[in-house]
């Protein structure tokens, strides 16, 4: 019994010291950008420094000497039409491959998979020259299609898997009572698959705020950049490096992504389905 004990405080002992570890990793950059961006004027690194005055001066600059608000725009845009394009395509898409067969099934199944073995950064310069020949560089709706291309195969193969775990005695239950295809879609199985789908949408969201590589290959004038783009340009400058204005733009990404994550949040529930077919 005394050795479970030991045992036992040895385990919670070292887990709470992984999660200490854990948290010191992510709040310590953290902390580094949220007082970069309230410092007054321009910090030469990034670290932490409690002794400089602090003041919301970068984020006026921003907002009223810099086209932050385009650029925001812009990534807003894309990121709404990404995301609303994306679930529904995969939503559907997974829906099919889950219920129904049909010719190619497996074939284009097995091609969505090998498709996610190429890196993305290897179509880049596909991605430009097919840009170029459309004469469609610098639009924002090209790279909002190649986001949403860019996510469907893998995705439809995460929505194929949680529609496989609804049991289909509940599509068969819909059909005795008389329901066709699309009711007992829209009315027994999607909100039974909403946990994923909300999981889906904040992927796809998250995508336009994060993505760099190919916003910069597509994305030309400066008033149709994205956040990523737009604010790198202020690190990269090694003769005007303005790590406070960095700091504070970056800081402001997280808004949306924080809102919409409180959103859908009632909807990250596991088991919906459970008891489905009680009763």
């Amino acid at each position: 019994m005394a050795s479970q004990k030991i045992n036992k405080i040895i385990i919670q002992l070292a887990t709470y010291c992984f999660l200490i570890g854990l948290s010191i990793i992510i709040l310590y950059p953290l902390s580094i950008a949220l007082l970069t961006a309230f410092q007054k004027g321009n910090t030469p690194a990034f670290y932490l420094d409690f002794s400089r005055e602090l003041t919301l001066e970068n984020f006026q600059i921003l907002f009223f000497k810099e086209q932050y608000f385009i650029w925001f725009g812009n990534t807003l845009k894309i990121a709404v039409t990404t995301m609303v394009l994306q679930v529904a395509v995969v939503v559907l898409a997974g829906y099919a491959y889950s219920r129904y067969r049909f010719a190619g099934r497996k074939q284009t199944l097995l091609f969505f998979l090998l498709i996610q073995m190429i890196p993305s950064m290897a179509a880049l310069t596909s991605f430009y020259v097919l840009a170029t020949l459309l004469k469609v560089l610098d639009q924002w709706w090209f790279l909002t299609i190649l986001y949403v291309g860019g996510g469907i195969p893998m995705n439809i193969w995460l929505m194929k898997g949680y529609f496989d775990t609804v049991p289909r005695e509940i599509d068969e239950s819909g059909r005795i009572d008389g329901a066709g295809h699309l009711r007992i879609f829209w009315q027994l199985i999607l909100p039974l698959v909403r946990p994923m789908i909300a999981v889906q949408a904040l992927w796809a969201f998250m995508g336009p705020f994060g993505d760099f590589l190919l916003a910069k290959f597509l994305l030309r004038s400066p008033g149709s950049l994205t956040l990523a783009v737009a604010l790198q340009r202020y690190v990269t400058d090694q003769k005007n490096l303005q790590y406070g204005l960095f700091s504070a733009g970056s800081i402001l990404i997280a808004i949306p992504i924080a809102l919409l994550f409180f959103v859908l949040q009632k909807n990250f529930v596991s088991g919906l389905t459970a008891g489905g077919t009680k009763g």
